[in-house]
C-alpha cells in the first residue's frame, strides 16, 4: 500500500471489554505513532444491540432519556432511550429485555418484551416523530407479543381469557385484538441478523440455547413461533413465514413488522447511512473495523460484514481486529474483508484476557501498521 492518507476507523464494541469509543481512541494512538500525517475518521457504530443508543447520540448528538419500565421478568427497572435532535427516538430492546438482565435465571420461555412497548409509549409521549428500534442482544422469544401488549394489543386464550404471551405460551393464543393499538409514528427496526422467525435457522433453534433453553424448550419455543406465524395470517393479515430478520430478538422482528408496520433493516446499515459512511469512503485508503468475535453469525449481517460489503463496492481494503476468530469464516473475505486479526497475544483465560485487551489491541494495531508501512 503506497499511500495511507485517510483511514476510517469504524468498530463495533467488544462486549464486556472494549467499547467502540475505546477502540477508536486506541486506533488513533496507533495510527499517530506509525502514520502521524494520516487523516483519521473515527465513527462509533453498533448494529442494533447494546451500545446503539450511545453510538447514535455520539454521532448525531441528542439526549439520553430515563424511564422506569418492566424488565424481562415484569419487574420494574430504570431503563433509557435516546432522543436525537430531529426528534427520532432510538430504543434498544436490550435496555429492558436484554440477555444481561436475565443473568443467573436464563429462561426464554418466561421472558417478555413488555418493557420495549413501554419505552415506545414513553418516547411517543415525549413527542418523538419517528422511532429507531434496535433489536440485538435479547433474552426473549415472545415474537414481540409483550411489546404489543404494552402498546394496547390484547391476546386471548381458548377460554376467552386475556393474557400477556411469553415464549412458552405463544401456542395458547387463539385471538388477537389490535383495536387498542394507536401508534402514529414510523418505526425502523435495526436487525443484527437476518434469520427467519421459525425453523432450523429461526429464532428458537439458533438463539434460544444461548438464552438458557434446552433441547425440549427450544422445540416448544419454535412451535410457539410457528403458531404465531399462522395467527399473523389469520388475525393480522400479515405473512411472516419467510420474512428476513423476522427471527431477530426472539421474533421481535416479526412482531415489529406485524404490529408496528416497522421497516426491517440491517442495523449496521441504519448507522452507516446516518454517519454518511459511503461518502467518507470516496477518498479513503483503508478501513479498520472490529468486534468481539467474528464467526458464522457475523456473516449474516453484523457490523463488520456490513462495513466490509460497502467498502468492497468502493474498492477500499478492510481489516478486522477481533477478540476471537471462529471457524468457517472464509466467506468473510469474499464479502469484503482483506484480513482478520485477533488481539489475543498470549494464551490466558478469557477473564484474564479482558484485563489486558486494550493494551493488546494497541500492540496489534501497531504491528499491522508497521507491516503496511514496510510494504510501501
Amino acid at each position: 500500500m503506497k499511500n495511507v492518507n485517510k483511514i476510517i476507523v469504524v468498530p463495533d464494541s467488544f462486549k464486556g471489554g472494549i467499547t467502540s469509543e475505546n477502540f477508536c481512541e486506541i486506533a488513533k494512538k496507533a495510527i499517530g505513532k506509525i502514520y502521524p500525517s494520516s487523516q483519521v475518521i473515527a465513527l462509533s457504530v453498533a448494529d442494533g444491540g447494546e451500545g446503539t443508543v450511545h453510538a447514535l447520540l455520539s454521532t448525531l448528538g441528542g439526549e439520553r432519556i430515563k424511564a422506569v419500565v418492566k424488565n424481562p421478568f415484569f419487574e420494574d427497572i430504570e431503563s433509557f432511550y435516546g432522543m436525537l435532535p430531529n426528534k427520532t427516538a432510538v430504543i434498544e430492546m436490550a435496555a429492558c429485555a436484554g440477555l444481561p438482565l436475565a443473568k443467573g435465571r436464563l429462561n426464554p420461555s418466561i421472558t417478555s418484551t413488555y418493557g420495549v412497548g413501554q419505552l415506545i409509549n414513553h418516547a411517543v409521549e415525549q413527542g418523538c416523530d419517528s422511532i429507531i428500534l434496535g433489536m440485538g442482544g435479547s433474552a426473549t422469544n415472545d415474537a414481540g407479543c409483550g411489546m404489543a401488549s404494552a402498546l394496547g394489543v390484547k391476546f386471548f386464550d381458548e377460554s376467552g381469557r386475556e393474557f400477556i404471551p411469553v415464549g412458552g405460551t405463544l401456542c395458547n393464543i387463539k385471538r388477537i385484538d389490535t383495536k387498542g393499538l394507536k401508534l402514529s409514528v414510523p418505526v425502523t427496526a435495526m436487525c443484527d441478523i437476518d434469520n427467519p422467525l421459525f425453523g432450523e435457522q429461526g429464532a428458537a433453534y439458533i438463539f434460544a440455547p444461548q438464552k438458557g433453553a434446552d433441547e425440549g424448550m427450544t422445540e416448544i419455543l419454535d412451535d410457539g413461533l410457528r403458531h404465531f406465524a399462522k395467527l399473523a395470517k389469520t388475525e393480522l393479515n400479515t405473512d411472516v413465514d419467510n420474512l428476513a430478520c423476522g427471527g431477530a430478538a426472539g421474533g421481535l422482528g416479526a412482531g415489529a413488522y406485524c404490529f408496528l408496520k416497522a421497516e426491517l433493516k440491517m442495523g449496521i446499515d441504519v448507522v452507516l447511512d446516518t454517519a454518511e459512511f459511503d461518502r467518507q469512503l470516496l477518498d479513503a485508503d483503508l478501513v479498520i473495523t472490529g468486534e468481539g468475535k467474528i464467526d458464522t453469525q457475523s456473516l449474516r449481517g453484523k457490523a463488520v460484514i456490513g462495513i466490509a460489503k460497502r467498502a468492497k463496492v468502493k474498492n477500499v481494503p478492510v481489516i478486522a481486529i477481533v477478540g476471537d476468530i471462529g471457524d468457517d469464516i472464509e466467506e468473510a473475505y469474499e464479502l469484503g474483508l482483506s484480513g482478520v486479526f485477533s488481539i489475543n497475544r498470549v494464551a490466558v483465560p478469557r477473564e484474564n484476557a479482558k484485563l489486558r485487551s486494550k493494551s493488546d489491541l494497541l500492540l496489534t494495531l501497531e504491528n499491522i501498521f508497521r507491516f503496511i508501512k514496510s510494504m510501501s
